[in-house]
């Protein structure tokens, strides 16, 4: 049956959504040119009749999808074996320069450096990030950014999901031509399926992808208020940063509390299990903390993120330097991105 006149009921709800599949990242929701889906509590629903027009079906990251076909659209080729955090072409650290990048920063803050830099210098007129809910601490909201304010409040990780595609219409709203999406791998994925089937409405205002590396993410309500608050007794709103370094790091004025990741993987998301990438292989520059104090792990793959990072570097915006040979963060890189293959491929083999 061709995905062009499937309708969402025969195709993502009974292959994505129902096998605990749907990524959230709400694509579906925005591509649907009839407003017939919405995302609730994380996952999309029919609220007005399906028009059966297959658009969905052919913007899902989670439907269908085919790693050596968006490849090959982004690369001009696939992978080869060896290539096994996917096609690149050099590696860097880098670390923001400007002091207010500094105090808002996660790692080396390389993220925000070049986003802001490439916005003030006229290479992009927005930037969908994650921002903070004003009511709920550390839940991301994604939002369009078009201030360097903005970007570098929304500065930082938060590690429950950001449905980051529901920005985009506000980018066809504000008539927005060139913008910068900042994603988890999954988010990069719907991306580049939308630009490889030709979903161009909301695909082509996005000039540079920026991915960040990611393992899994958490479901707020489990991490956030049942663990943190309720049983460590940690005032959400006294929380200053989080981070993962061996075990996540939770910051508030009284100091650093160690949560080791054993006690926290009940609250991964189930559909992070399915998901073969860790290091957002199809962005144009992907970024990570692997490890590193104060710096950013910069994985540049394609001609754009070349010239964003490039422009932070050449305006003052970021300071870099080249991996050493034999680095702690490379090793970790390759491991992790082992794993999630690995544990991918396992999920995606039939049940005995």
């Amino acid at each position: 049956m061709s995905s062009k006149k499937i309708g969402f009921e025969n195709s993502l709800l009974t292959e994505v959504v129902e096998t605990g599949k749907c990524a959230s990242c709400g694509t579906c929701v925005v591509v649907c040119p009839f407003g017939s889906l919405e995302l609730a509590k994380g996952k999309p629903n029919v609220v007005k009749e399906c028009k059966v027009c297959g658009i969905c079906a052919q913007a899902c990251p989670r439907y269908n999808w085919a790693m050596a076909k968006a490849e090959d659209f982004v690369f001009g080729r696939v992978r080869k074996p060896e290539e096994e955090f996917g096609v690149f072409r050099r590696i860097a650290i880098a670390q923001a320069k400007p002091t207010d990048i500094q105090k808002a920063r996660q790692d080396g803050g390389a993220t925000t450096a070049m986003l802001v830099a490439a916005l003030q210098n006229g290479l992009i007129d927005g930037a969908v990030v994650s921002g903070k809910s004003q009511e709920r601490p550390f839940l991301p909201v994604p939002i369009l950014a078009t201030t360097p304010e903005k970007i570098i409040e929304s500065a930082g990780t938060k590690y429950s999901c950001s449905s980051a595609l529901l920005a985009l219409p506000e980018v066809i709203k504000q008539k927005k031509t060139q913008i910068a999406f900042v994603g988890t791998p999954c988010q990069i994925q719907a991306v580049r399926k939308m630009q490889v089937n030709g979903v161009k409405r909301y695909s082509a205002p996005i000039k540079y992808l920026v991915g960040l590396m990611c393992s899994e993410c958490f479901d707020y309500e489990g991490l956030m208020e049942t663990h943190i608050k309720g049983k460590l007794g940690i005032n959400l709103n006294d929380i200053t940063k989080m981070n993962i370094k061996g075990k996540m790091l939770v910051t508030t004025s009284a100091g650093t509390t160690a949560i080791p990741l054993a006690d926290i993987k009940q609250y991964v998301r189930k559909s992070c299990s399915v998901c073969e990438d860790f290091s957002s292989e199809l962005a144009d520059i992907s970024v990570g903390g692997l490890g590193l104090d104060g710096w950013t792990f910069t994985i540049i793959r394609t001609e754009k993120g070349e010239e964003l990072f490039t422009n932070a570097e050449k305006t003052g915006f970021l300071e870099s330097k080249p991996l050493e040979e034999g680095a702690f963060s490379k090793g970790l890189l390759l491991k992790l991105s082992k794993k999630k293959h690995d544990a991918a491929a396992a999920q995606a083999q039939p049940k005995q």
